[in-house]
This record gives structure tokens, C-alpha cells and sequence, in this order.
């Protein structure tokens, strides 16, 4: 070998390794400066409230403020965008959840492919949906609600975070398994969805709890069940929807995202070194009075499953095989662990997809119900 070309070889080597190195002490040093946060829904639903309570706890730790920004509209799938194109270097984070799972059965064309952009750095909590209905509806218990619904079909509104919220699809869910026909209403978020039930203009939300509960507990909104697998241990004499709807179950949970790509010794830095997790902090309890599960144990895992994640994608996906891991997005991601919890989201997200599927055609279901009711009454 020439001088000339060793010469050419040493100084690549050297700047490889300087861009190793720069790379990892920057990695060290991060956060430097503020951090932005994209939640897809607006203020002072579930997803804004659980973000502004970990960003406020990740700016003491690190003495950077993680700002929260809202960026509602299409179901998370504008603030997801954002994210996706985001630089890849720590400060721009996603307020991830079972949305985006949904969003890839609901939409065909997105411009981004979730599983493959967004890197899952940590779960913060798992949480159930209420059923919460305003105090003027002549209902006081699930039961009583599903025979209201049915008396009045097409009259009872329906308020959700907007189409393909997880709170659209408990409603939806509802409908199938009961019969029932309550008038989907989208909304920008839980917030605005809750201000119009408080308001009169829906009669039913699907919330979740932390934007409700304590709009529950003051008796603004009347509580009739939690869509959970067991009763919430926020409010434990609410029974589930599945003691009088067998089979019915529906749960979401919260975790924190990045552009593809993101450095894991940053993604590291987003979650606590001792591996004591996001919901082992002084807001601990404020994320567990408000109705959660917190995800303590997955993650200290998270960063390994990030790794893999960027491995993979990092070497392009032609044949767009990552999609079909979005039935694991916050199973196998965000929530490493395999207990019983996870298998319930495993089981959310696969229902999701039937279910959306049967929603593009809910109005032939529907019509099929009917003549089926219709040739049981004839045929006895």
C-alpha cells in the first residue's frame, strides 16, 4: 500500500473515531437546551396532562425545561409527522400511545410508517377508560345506560378525542357487542370532548382518567363503568363494562417517542440511570391518583429495545415489513415486560384492528343486525 493511501485511510479512521467520540460526549452532556415535547391532542386531556406531569419532573432532573406542545388534529397524526421529521438528536420528543397502533389499521396513506420513524424510548403508564355520561341522562348504572341507548337509537352523542381515538374505538366496541347506536361526535381531544359533555352538548365520553377523574369525584360527571379487564384501583366500586358486557375489554397506555435514528446514549438519558423509571418519581403519586398504571419496570428495558429498533430500520425497510409489528407498539417497545398487563394491550391492539376493519362498514353491520332481528322474529 502507497503512503498516499494509508495516508487517506489514517485520516479516515481518525475522524471516524472523532465523530464516535464527539457523538458520545454530546450524548453525556444532554440535555444542553430546551427539549420540546409534541402531545397530538389538545390541553387538558389525558395525554397533555400525563405529558405536563413528566416534563416538569424531567426538567428538575435535568435542569432543561421539556416544554409540552400541543399539536392536535387527525388523531395524533399530525404531531407524529412533526416528530418523524424531526432532526434526530434528543430535542424534539413524541408523546406516543395506543393511537398510533389504531392510526395504522384506520389510515392508508400516511406519510410516515410508524413502527419504522418513531423510536420507543420508555412507557410511562397503562390506563383503562371510563364511561362517563353527563348527570342529566336518566341512567345511573350500565345497564341502565345500554336500555336508554336502545330506546333512543340515534339520539345519544358520543363524544371522543376525535376518529380513531381510543375512546372512539370503546364506543364503537360498545355498539358492536350491545346493539346499541350511540352518534359518534370527534372533538380535538379529551379536553374539548369533556368540556362539551360538562356542557350538555354530548350525553357519553370514553375519557381517560386523568382528564376525568376528578370530574367524577366531584359529581360533574356521573361514572358508570371502567373498560378495563379488573375494576380501576382509583375508584373501586366502579364495576368493569365486561361484569355486564362479557368479553368487552379496552385499555391505552402512555409512553415517549423519537425521531428514528435518535442516539440511544440520548434516549438513555430521557430515563433515569438507576432504573427506577419515569413513575418511581415525586410525581409518582399524582400519575397514580389519576388513574394509571405506572411502567416502572419497563423502562430501564426500553433503551435495549430502541437499539435493536434503530439497527433494524437503519438499513431502510423496501418492503415495508415493519409495519406488521405495529400489533407490539407499546407491547414489545415501549413495554418489554410479558405479564398479564401486556398481553391485555396485545389483545387491545389486535381488537383495534378487527375492529376498525369493521367500522369502515358499520353501517351494512348494522343492517345486517337489523334483518337478522327482524328474521328471528319470524323464523322463532
Amino acid at each position: 500500500m502507497d503512503s498516499s493511501r494509508r495516508d487517506i485511510l489514517t485520516l479516515t479512521t481518525g475522524a471516524a473515531a472523532l465523530l464516535a467520540v464527539s457523538r458520545v460526549a454530546s450524548a453525556q452532556a444532554y440535555p444542553t437546551r430546551t427539549v420540546r415535547w409534541v402531545v397530538g391532542f389538545a390541553p387538558a386531556g389525558g395525554n397533555d396532562i400525563v405529558a405536563r406531569l413528566m416534563s416538569q419532573w424531567l426538567t428538575e432532573r435535568t435542569g432543561q425545561q421539556f416544554i409540552v406542545e400541543n399539536r392536535p388534529g387527525a388523531a395524533t397524526n399530525i404531531a407524529t409527522e412533526i416528530v418523524a421529521n424531526a432532526p434526530a438528536d434528543g430535542y424534539t420528543l413524541l408523546l406516543i400511545g395506543v393511537t398510533g397502533a389504531i392510526n395504522a389499521t384506520l389510515y392508508d396513506n400516511l406519510s410516515f410508517n410508524y413502527a419504522r420513524d418513531i423510536a420507543p424510548i420508555a412507557g410511562i403508564m397503562s390506563i383503562p377508560l371510563y364511561l362517563a355520561v353527563n348527570p342529566s341522562i336518566p341512567a345511573r348504572t350500565l345497564p341502565e345506560f345500554i336500555a336508554y341507548a336502545r330506546a333512543n337509537p340515534g339520539k345519544v352523542n358520543m363524544g371522543s378525542a376525535g376518529v380513531g381515538s381510543v375512546g372512539h374505538l370503546a364506543g364503537e366496541l360498545l355498539n358492536m357487542m350491545t346493539g346499541t347506536h350511540l352518534v359518534h361526535v370527534p372533538y380535538r381531544g379529551n379536553g374539548p370532548a369533556l368540556a362539551a359533555l360538562l356542557g350538555g352538548e354530548v350525553q357519553v365520553v370514553f375519557p381517560t382518567p386523568p382528564s376525568s377523574i376528578e370530574f367524577i369525584r366531584t359529581g360533574k360527571l356521573r361514572a358508570l363503568a371502567t373498560t378495563g379487564a379488573t375494576r380501576a384501583e382509583a375508584l373501586p366500586d366502579m364495576p368493569t363494562v365486561a361484569e355486564f358486557v362479557p368479553g368487552y375489554e379496552v385499555s391505552a397506555w402512555y409512553g415517549v417517542g423519537a425521531p428514528r435514528g435518535t442516539p440511544a446514549e440520548i434516549c438513555r438519558q430521557d430515563r433515569p440511570g438507576d432504573r427506577r423509571g419515569p413513575c418511581r418519581s415525586p410525581d409518582e403519586g399524582a400519575l397514580r391518583r389519576s388513574g394509571g398504571r405506572c411502567h416502572a419496570d419497563a423502562a430501564g428495558r426500553a433503551g435495549q429495545a430502541h437499539c435493536r429498533r434503530n439497527r433494524e430500520v437503519g438499513q431502510g425497510d423496501p418492503q415495508g415489513q415493519h409495519q406488521a409489528d405495529v400489533n407490539l407498539l407499546g407491547v414489545r417497545s415501549c413495554h418489554p415486560e410479558r405479564s398479564e398487563g401486556s398481553h391485555g394491550r396485545s389483545r387491545l391492539v389486535d381488537r383495534s384492528v378487527r375492529s376498525f376493519a369493521a367500522l369502515r362498514t358499520t353501517e351494512e353491520r348494522r343492517a345486517q343486525q337489523r334483518d337478522a332481528r327482524l328474521l328471528s322474529r319470524s323464523f322463532p
